[in-house]
């Protein structure tokens, strides 16, 4: 029957069925299939208590915060502080998109948003200047992505929620493999940059930097607020993103003066629909995993796989395979949602921490929004860039590259991202 529910979900996302809609009608169906139509009072019950849960709260608030920057002039000063950094470097522009982007990542925790704001800016200057439309959708793409790697990120939260693990840890744990990633990142673009003689952008003068950073000092707080109150225990995670909304309507409103009412009106629509997306997926999920738990069917997946093998490593090996199969089809979201209940108990069989296989899911799906089919991040890429979406994906090998070699560090030397928790944390 399971397999037969799960080929019914297939066949609704292959024919364009919202995922969400998707997942509420195979488990409605499994519902009245195994409890007869009795237990369909229930649905809207589980659906209503699974989206309300409070650390939730915090999506809708990042989500809101990265909408606001969009429209206030916040992003276009973050890049202007990067140029000022990494212009004089060859090829100083895909450095330019991969510092702001890991600057715009600690303040929305939204990849498709990062790439939304800074590609729009970014892809058409790129352009310019010799560079081949692929790489400008690649590196931007990319880069964005290390939007869900480094704190905070909607995805942890997602995770968090779904495995029962501390939020604020699985932050912690994400500033070290987001840097890292982002370091190299930059040496892929360097030399991409050498090989091809991309030019210079300017020269390094401080005086610039010191403009720049006046202009963006503002901006550059945030992260340092935000994730500051977050890590010292001072705020939530819900409540850091609270004040990630009030600092950037201060900032974009009062201080930069360019948030007026068209723009915010405009910003609160994005984010309401980037959140009516999000949160329908995590009510069909409360629903599903309501179901999954009564069926059983996570134990007995756990029970299959270490009836096979009892090595953590081994067992960690199968569900990268797995996770990153799943993350060819499926919204990081919508993945989390789905894969998470089934594997917890094997995670939890085999003695891996949480916190750390919530970085390896993180990661896996992280390198799904780049690998067509659905790769949402790298599709809005290639739509700024008016780039074909296979094209894009061959220049970039290099950049999924570096995350996968980032992956498989955080799985095998678990000391690498889960340090600082262990110091501040444990």
């Amino acid at each position: 029957m399971s397999l037969a529910l799960f080929a019914l979900l297939l066949l609704l996302v292959l024919v364009n069925v919202p995922i969400a809609l998707a997942l509420a009608v195979m488990t409605v169906i499994a519902m009245v299939a195994a409890h007869g139509i009795d237990a369909l009072p229930n649905v809207g019950l589980l659906m209503f208590s699974g989206a309300t849960k409070f650390p939730l709260i915090a999506i809708p608030l990042f989500i809101l915060a990265g909408t606001i920057m969009n429209t206030s002039g916040i992003s276009r000063r973050l890049v202007a502080f990067a140029s000022a950094l990494f212009g004089f470097i060859r090829g100083g522009l895909a450095m330019v998109s991969i510092s702001a982007s890991m600057f715009f990542a600690e303040i929305s925790g939204s990849a498709v948003a990062d790439v939304a704001a800074l590609g729009s800016i970014l892809i058409p200057a790129m352009r310019k200047r010799g560079y081949s439309r692929n790489f400008a959708a690649a590196v931007t793409s990319s880069s964005a992505t290390l939007a869900v790697i480094i704190p905070p990120s909607i995805p942890m939260i997602l995770y968090g929620v779904m495995a029962g693990s501390s939020v604020v840890e699985l932050f912690v744990a994400g500033i070290v493999p987001g840097v890292l990633g982002g370091i190299l990142m930059m040496f892929v673009a360097w030399m991409w940059a050498r090989r091809r003689n991309l030019p210079v952008e300017e020269a390094f003068r401080i005086r610039h930097v010191l403009e720049t950073l006046r202009a963006a000092g503002w901006s550059l707080l945030l992260p340092f607020v935000i994730l500051g109150g977050i890590f010292s225990g001072w705020v939530t995670a819900t409540e850091g993103a609270g004040i990630a909304v009030a600092a950037a309507l201060l900032i974009g409103g009062a201080i930069y003066r360019e948030l007026d009412w068209g723009r915010l009106r405009t910003a609160l629509v994005e984010a309401g629909y980037q959140t009516a997306v999000v949160m329908l997926l995590v009510a069909a999920s409360a629903l599903l995993g309501d179901f999954l738990t009564e069926a059983r069917l996570p134990q007995r997946v756990a029970e299959a796989i270490t009836g096979m093998t009892e090595s953590k490593f081994a067992v960690l090996a199968l569900l990268n395979v797995f996770l990153l199969a799943v993350g060819l089809f499926l919204h990081s979201a919508a993945a989390i949602i789905l894969v998470v209940p089934i594997v917890m108990p094997l995670v939890q069989a085999v003695g891996v921490d949480p916190v750390h296989f919530g970085l390896i899911v993180t990661l896996n799906l992280a390198i799904g929004q780049q690998t067509p089919p659905v790769a949402s991040v790298l599709i809005t890429a290639c739509s700024v860039a008016k780039a074909d979406i296979w094209a894009v994906t061959r220049t970039n090998l290099g950049f999924i590259g570096v995350l996968l070699a980032v992956l498989l560090m955080v799985t095998y030397a678990p000391a690498l991202p889960m340090f600082l928790v262990e110091l501040f944390y444990r």
